[in-house]
């Protein structure tokens, strides 16, 4: 499923036209990503919980060379699927 799939399946779900349904879903996208950039955790019950996590500076090695270099630190977002995800999954 593709952006637009989902929009056109929140807008047959909901009632919603096309248009309204594209704006529901920037604006959800939109707060997920401005809130876990924040550093906060965004949790929707029985789907899961998108969070930032903070990686350290660490020592690496060039795969090419063999030579030792710093890896800086930095974040990256993550998401946690919630038990009942994980089982509407498992069910297939």
């Amino acid at each position: 499923m593709n952006r637009k799939d989902l929009v056109e399946d929140v807008a047959t779900t909901s009632g919603l036209s096309t248009a309204q349904a594209d704006a529901a879903v920037t604006a959800v996208l939109t707060a997920i990503t401005r809130s876990v950039a924040g550093g906060e955790r965004v949790t929707l019950p029985g789907f899961g919980s998108f969070e930032r996590r903070e990686r350290a500076a660490r020592t690496g090695r060039n795969p090419q060379t063999g030579e030792a270099m710093e890896i800086a630190a930095g974040a990256s977002p993550a998401f946690k699927p919630a038990t009942a995800f994980k089982a509407a999954v498992s069910a297939g």
